[in-house]
């Protein structure tokens, strides 16, 4: 049994090199990675301005109608308070 014991130098193995072409599963994997990165970054980015674009919309309402978010505010409070 230890005559089959191969006791010469080690060979190094050889390295995999990536495939020349991608397969259509690693196409619509990594197109769908970049995808939900995108949808990611412009989530984050999206989101606050459409807080702030509808807070600003709002307060330009209520100014065309001629009153404010505090006076809805305290009108509410007074209702409340009333009840």
């Amino acid at each position: 049994m230890t005559s089959e014991i191969h006791e010469g130098p080690l060979e190094a193995s050889r390295t995999l090199e990536a495939p020349a072409k991608l397969s259509w599963r690693e196409k619509r994997y990594l197109r769908r990675r970049r995808r939900v990165w995108f949808e990611e970054i412009l989530g984050w980015i999206l989101v606050p301005v459409i807080v702030v674009g509808c807070y600003w919309l709002l307060t330009i309402l209520l100014n065309a109608v001629g009153t404010s978010p505090a006076a809805i505010m305290e009108g509410i409070d007074a209702i409340i308070s009333s009840l």
